[in-house]
């Protein structure tokens, strides 16, 4: 099994899709790095060799991945939290960000629908 930024890599995975399990890296990225390191998209990972892991590991430390983005994003949303802007006050009040519409669905965000007034639960 390779470890690679701290993230387990599932062992009968292929290495490209594998490589997604490590937050901030996608498909197009995955495969960016793969190229990169002359390994074969189509290969197991319990089949890397450890310089290939090695190199896989000095790739991926090129990008900002796990804790570093997670840090990142969420500085950036108590930064928009702090401004007071738009989106920053739908963070903070727990509302969609990004323009969707709340007057049906929405709710992820919004949470369980409140139960009606007065209304008598059925047996």
């Amino acid at each position: 099994m390779a470890r690679i930024a701290g993230v387990n890599l599932p062992a009968k995975k292929r290495i490209d899709i594998a490589l997604t399990y490590i937050y901030g890296i996608g498909r197009s990225r995955a495969k960016e790095i793969l190229e990169k390191t002359g390994i074969d998209p189509s290969k197991k990972v319990i089949d890397l060799t450890d310089q290939e892991v090695a190199a896989l590991q000095r790739a991926v430390e090129e990008y900002k991945v796990e804790g570093d983005l997670r840090r990142e994003v969420q500085m950036n949303i108590k930064r928009l939290i702090d401004i007071g802007c738009y989106r920053g006050i739908r963070h903070k009040v727990g509302l969609p960000v990004r323009g969707q519409r709340t007057r049906s669905n929405a709710r992820t965000w919004k949470g369980p629908r409140p139960d009606k007034a007065g209304r008598r639960k059925r047996k």
